[in-house]
């Protein structure tokens, strides 16, 4: 099954290079609905988020000219952060091989970079993406396919970043009494800020040059599906922006900097305080927003600049929140309220670990 699965009905490696990622994910055909009437949709529980999709546009000049500058202000920084987890990974890991097993989509970069670095480490690593939809778990017809192939005490979990620690929360209900893994799963990230993850490069909130882009950057997949019928989990591939793809030269410019960089300090797992620490500053922040915004659908409260940007481009926002107008990381996401008409408040310090928040608009 394991060997056949891997290589029945997916999208492969989508545009990345085979070597780097297999996507268990298979292709799937899905009417379009619109932000507008998927927002409604959404908000009045009659249908999950899982089931619709919008239409992905290519980006503006403007948009990829702000990636560009995220590229050059922070490419050092994630190829040092790469480096740091790879090493981290190489050390905590003894089996045979370690299975990368990346969330789609956001999850998909860093784990082909991460990969890269194990192997140039010598340490033999798969790299797997596969769907996992909050509030309806993992898709653990891939998983086990994964499993039997590597065994469960060689997975290690890797997302982009954590904003309120959902998907963290999704991974530990969809493994609640599996006793092949951990109690708390070995999730990997970039960026911590809410404290939720097993193993992080940092808890700051920055822009990750992959953060502000798609499926442009992340092998023209379309977000992960639900499917209907049971079994894999699905996805659309977007061919119409293949002439907008970048998903290998940020791959080649990140791996070429790791490649290039001296000694680096390896990343170190939360201490139970540290985590507790970054937890409560989070959770407090948002639960202020909230209350502020008359907020009891917490889905509604979008925080750090990869969920605030993403937000902008895919639902109906409400309000946008950050620390500075002037910080450099947040000028996408002004670009995108200019654009959109949506005011920005300057929150400062209120925003705690996080540099912006958007907030969804309450259509009912």
């Amino acid at each position: 099954m394991s060997e056949h699965i891997l290589k029945l009905d997916t999208v492969g490696s989508g545009s990345y290079a085979p070597a780097d990622v297999s996507f268990l994910l298979r292709q799937v055909s899905i009417e379009m609905t619109s932000v507008a009437e998927k927002e409604r949709l959404i908000q009045s529980n009659q249908r999950h988020y899982s089931e619709m999709i919008s239409e992905e546009h290519p980006p503006t000049t403007t948009h990829m000219d702000l990636y560009a500058r995220a590229l050059l202000q922070n490419g050092d920084r994630m190829a040092i952060d790469v480096q740091a987890l790879g090493l981290t990974l190489n050390k905590l890991y003894s089996g045979q091989s370690i299975a990368l097993v990346s969330f789609v989509r956001a999850g998909l970069p860093l784990g082909v970079l991460l990969r890269r670095a194990l192997a140039d480490m010598g340490r033999e690593a798969k790299h797997y993406g596969i769907s996992i939809i909050r509030d309806r778990g993992i898709d653990t017809v891939a998983l086990e396919a994964i499993i039997k192939i590597h065994g469960a005490e060689n997975i290690v979990f890797v997302d982009g970043w954590t904003g309120k620690g959902a998907i963290s929360g999704e991974i530990r209900r969809s493994l609640a009494g599996d006793t092949r893994f951990p109690a708390d799963p070995r999730l990997v990230v970039l960026a911590d800020p809410c404290g939720k993850a097993w193993l992080s490069a940092s808890a700051e909130d920055w822009i990750i040059p992959s953060g502000i882009l798609g499926a442009t950057v992340s092998g023209l997949v379309s977000r992960s599906i639900w499917p209907r019928d049971g079994g894999l989990h699905g996805c659309v591939v977007y061919d119409h922006l293949r002439e907008h793809d970048v998903t290998r030269s940020f791959i080649d410019d990140i791996a070429g900097r790791v490649r290039a960089l001296g000694a680096v300090d390896a990343a170190q797992p939360w201490t139970a305080e540290q985590a507790a620490s970054l937890q409560a500053n989070a959770l407090g922040v948002i639960a202020g927003l909230a209350e502020r915004f008359a907020i009891t659908n917490l889905n509604r409260v979008k925080p750090g600049i990869a969920e605030a940007t993403r937000a902008l481009l895919r639902r109906v926002p409400d309000h946008v929140l950050v620390r500075s107008r002037d910080d450099q990381d947040v000028q996408l996401l002004m670009h995108l309220t200019e654009r959109a008409g949506i005011a920005v408040e300057a929150a400062g310090d209120l925003l705690g670990p996080y540099r912006a928040v958007t907030i969804i608009r309450s259509v009912n």
